[in-house]
């Protein structure tokens, strides 16, 4: 096949095949984050796992995901990042039919950690394959909400799609169901995303730096998803919280000094990708718990099946789907992305206010209808805006390193939003139940503070923006000009970028 180098624009049908492609990757990501919750009780029963060791089956996938996703990007942009997405769907795949096959706890979990390496290595370079693809700025914006669809809207089709295989088949279906996808990805994958060489390993790997930075993020993931069971003040949890404050110190000493870092540090220099993914994990950290607690109250307070369940987030998923057409798109060109921005995380925020005043007999419409849409109108809106800010100014030789902190900032938030509010809910449960509340009353008053701790925190998250993010400081602003990538060669994005006065 014709090498083309990474920025060399490729035929429109190519390139938007591409973008098909790495969707359809991410879209098995997101599905598994939330498909599998679902079917826990199932898998319980049949595999025989204690309560403790259940959690192993979400923990093992979430702290390999995120503690490779630095390390798989910066392996993408120096040995090529069609091979790494390559390797990463392959892995995925075969660990999704080692899920299904499992028949033992200790299988299950093992066969989870090996998917979360097959995700991570996919996940970390499918936003530097969309930027490198997508140079002239409107086109990109809308390649952004394709992925933004995928990435938002998934995570309620898994716990429809969950509910049904569960239901229907049984729960080795949700690990099943990837085998398709995955097979057809490959295949197309290996014909239509194009070569590119990446900066090559002349000069050897930095394996040092690859084992600290590897090490510090699964210390501090395996700290946040302990927490929960152990306790924020327990000697496990604090214990390898320092580890990973220690291990990132280290790391950060190594590679001032030496000539190719696997991380190099140019890249948090970049104002936007620490600020805006700074911003990204209040919003994450406060709204990615909606799911799994407003799951949680659909079936243990409304008494919802599993299949309702996911069809009450439907307005979220639908939401999202229409702005991604090109509307947030159109908003982020006529306002900019810090007013799209701003106003997404609001209206985020009304959704979880909503959600904090539901009750035992709450109907669907209105209340729940509307803060499920309000949440879809929110993230749909922010997310598009902070991905345009964070990868802005990322030189092309590190768009895979910024596509991964862009998505261990997700993962790590995530993680770090439903250990907090979930610890909060549970607490607040447990009190209200001491004192002689009852069980469905003390539930509800579990659910509220973490609804409105979530919103509190998204709303911090607003005075952050306001702060780092506003356009007198960052002059960040998305142009409709069609942009050649020729033009543009020291950017992998080619956003246009304009620095008013202050």
């Amino acid at each position: 096949m014709k090498l083309v180098p990474p920025l060399a624009v490729t035929p429109d049908r190519q390139r938007w095949a591409t973008l098909i492609i790495v969707c359809m990757a991410q879209l098995m990501i997101v599905l598994d984050t939330t498909i599998v919750n679902v079917a826990l009780p199932s898998i319980q029963h049949d595999l025989h796992f204690s309560q403790g060791n259940l959690t192993w089956v979400i923990n093992a996938f979430l702290i390999t995901f995120g503690s490779l996703l630095l390390l798989a990007g910066r392996v993408g942009d120096l040995v090529g990042r069609r091979r790494i997405f390559l390797a990463g769907v392959l892995v995925f795949t075969t660990a999704s039919a080692l899920c299904g096959l499992a028949t033992t706890p200790g299988l299950l979990i093992a066969s989870r950690f090996l998917q979360g390496v097959g995700a991570a290595a996919q996940a970390s370079v499918i936003l530097a394959i969309i930027v490198t693809e997508f140079p002239a700025a409107t086109e990109r914006a809308r390649a952004m909400g394709t992925y933004m669809l995928v990435s938002v809207a998934g995570g309620s089709l898994g716990l429809l799609a969950g509910g049904l295989l569960t239901q229907a088949l049984s729960w080795h279906w949700i690990f099943f169901v990837n085998l398709p996808i995955g097979l057809a990805t490959l295949a197309l994958g290996r014909t239509v995303i194009p070569h590119d060489a990446g900066a090559g390993l002349q000069h050897g790997v930095d394996w040092g730096g690859s084992l600290l930075v590897t090490s510090s993020l699964m210390s501090a993931i395996y700290a946040i998803v302990e927490a929960t069971a152990h306790g924020w003040v327990s000697s496990q949890v604090l214990g390898f919280g320092a580890l990973a404050v220690v291990l990132m110190a280290a790391l950060i000493a190594l590679e001032r000094r030496i000539a190719n870092p696997i991380m190099p540090l140019r890249v948090l220099a970049v104002r936007g990708v620490v600020e805006a993914n700074l911003v990204r994990g209040f919003l994450v950290t406060g709204m990615y718990s909606t799911f799994f607690l407003g799951a949680l109250y659909l079936e243990h307070v409304r008494h919802y099946s599993a299949i309702q369940t996911g069809a009450a987030f439907l307005p979220w998923t639908i939401t999202v789907a229409i702005l991604s057409q090109g509307i947030v798109a159109g908003m982020v060109s006529r306002f900019g992305p810090f007013r799209v921005l701003l106003g997404g995380m609001l209206v985020t925020a009304v959704g979880l206010l909503l959600f904090s005043t539901v009750g035992p007999h709450t109907t669907f419409f209105p209340t729940i209808f509307f803060a499920s849409f309000a949440i879809g109108a929110g993230i749909g809106s922010a997310f598009l805006p902070l991905l345009t800010i964070a990868m802005a100014e990322v030189p092309a030789a590190d768009a895979g390193l910024g596509s991964g902190i862009t998505n261990v900032s997700m993962q790590v938030s995530g993680a770090l939003g439903l250990a907090v509010l979930g610890t909060l809910a549970a607490n607040r449960t447990k009190t209200l139940l001491a004192g002689h509340d009852g069980p469905t009353s003390a539930l509800l008053g579990g659910y509220h503070l973490a609804f409105l701790t979530g919103m509190g925190v998204i709303l911090t998250g607003v005075a952050l923006a306001i702060v780092l993010l506003r356009p007198q400081r960052t002059g960040v602003q998305l142009t409709v000009a069609q942009q050649d990538a020729d033009d543009r060669p020291e950017s992998a994005v080619g956003i246009e970028i304009e620095r008013q006065a202050a």
